[in-house]
């Protein structure tokens, strides 16, 4: 499911347990409402609710650290992209054909990581845009270097593919989820479970019933914020790809 999905789902979960809260407390007889039940429950509550912001908070650092590092090494790779489109440059005309085969392949890499339709990116065979970069090494690597200048740059574009063909399963191996579905299942009970218990504990009029819907929708914004970003390249919050195209448009000029 999507993030929208999923955050749709705690909404309804949490705020639902607010309303079953409501109607417990209209529902239970007065002596479970004592002082003393109250006190119990809420330091229940403040146990679970303790855990759930650990568990948030440690998933969201999570999930953006993993964001940042990714935008990093995709930026790293345009620029690892553009040392070797002027190195082959420099090394002379023999190399127009391979510079034009590594215009290709990372133009593939674009259309399977930042894709408008979700299909046409899962269409997309990940293997053959493996091979397109295996294949440019293998061109550089058959290069037949006339002099010391030209041995030194096939040597440096050798190195710089072989940077770019270790990071060439970066965009396919990010692509979907890595939040787990148990875990996700377990969150939302307790979320709900603590929501459940401010219904019950809160008085039965407009005003709290507005601040928990307000509470409600925070909470599960805060878990389509972290499903956003932990899928960096779909849905609403998406690694930028302007290095990468930048470095495309410069491919070969």
């Amino acid at each position: 499911m999507s993030p929208t999905v999923i955050s749709m789902v705690v909404f309804a979960c949490t705020f639902a347990g607010v309303l079953a809260g409501m109607w417990l407390r209209a529902a239970l007889p007065e002596h479970h409402l004592s002082n003393d039940s109250k006190d119990t429950v809420k330091l229940g509550i403040g146990l679970i609710a303790t855990m759930t912001a650990l568990v948030l908070g440690l998933v969201t650092a999570s999930a953006k650290g993993n964001f940042d590092a990714l935008n990093k090494e995709l930026k790293q790779s345009a620029v690892d992209v553009l040392k070797l489109d002027r190195t082959l440059a420099r090394y002379g005309p023999e190399s127009k054909g391979i510079r034009e085969a590594l215009h290709y392949t990372l133009e593939k890499r674009l259309e399977m990581a930042w894709s408008q339709k979700a299909s046409r990116a899962e269409k997309l065979n990940a293997l053959d845009v493996g091979r397109g970069a295996e294949g440019v090494i293998d061109r550089i690597r058959g290069l037949s270097p006339r002099n010391d200048d030209q041995r030194w740059l096939r040597s440096r574009a050798l190195d710089l593919g072989e940077a770019l063909l270790e990071a060439r399963w970066v965009v396919a191996s990010s692509l979907g989820t890595s939040v787990p579905v148990p875990f996700l299942v377990v969150l939302v009970f307790w979320l709900t479970i603590i929501f459940t218990s401010f219904g019950l504990l809160a008085p039965r009029n407009a005003t709290a019933i507005a601040a928990l819907f307000v509470c409600t929708l925070c909470v599960a914004g805060a878990i389509f914020l972290i499903l956003e970003m932990d899928s960096p390249f779909e849905g609403l919050i998406t690694i930028s790809p302007d290095a990468l195209r930048y470095a495309c448009s410069r491919i070969n000029q």
